[in-house]
């Protein structure tokens, strides 16, 4: 319930499949405030115990986000995306936060405001695209809403939680 609250363009069928009943997800606790959830995937080859595929996690009491590894593998999921210029991607492969002009020079997209609310807004968990890129090169949290980062682009924009190469992209 909390991943679809998350993660509200995502339907009760598609999370079905993304973690299926049996086997059950796994819940681990890593360090003091980090939750992973792993769906457990078992293997072909005999004599040869399975292993746990990490498809969410939760940092604090922040929104619970997708993996970097579960996105590559499901492209087709929808999700809130949004996509940062060229001149970012070298910054966010180190671990940098996503600053705002990052999100409104060309190059850079959110979803559209309508009436007052935002495309995304303050708290919300994205997935970060970079202009000419095909995959995705991190997942953070919005510290802003689109409307405030469209009407003062300064400042930081996204707080990075995930992104390529980090210890939980590395992890089997």
């Amino acid at each position: 319930a909390k991943i679809l609250e998350s993660n509200p363009d995502m339907t009760e069928e598609i999370l079905a499949e993304l973690l299926p009943k049996k086997p059950p997800l796994v819940q681990y606790k890593v360090g003091p405030h980090m939750m992973l959830y792993c769906r457990h995937e078992e293997s072909e080859k005999e004599g040869v115990s399975g292993s746990d595929f990490p498809v969410f996690f939760q940092q604090r009491d922040g929104p619970i986000l997708p993996t970097l590894k579960l996105v590559h593998q499901y492209p087709g999921l929808v999700l809130k995306h949004v996509r940062v210029d060229k001149g970012a991607i070298p910054y966010l492969l180190g671990g940098a936060n996503v600053m705002s002009p990052g999100l409104t020079n060309t190059g850079g997209y959110m979803p559209d405001d309508h009436e007052g609310t935002p495309g995304v807004a303050k708290g919300d968990g994205v997935v970060i695209f970079a202009e000419g890129k095909k995959y995705a090169l991190a997942v953070g949290v919005m510290t802003k809403s689109s409307i405030e980062i469209r009407k003062k682009s300064k400042g930081i924009g996204i707080e990075i939680s995930h992104f390529l190469g980090d210890g939980l992209y590395q992890s089997n």
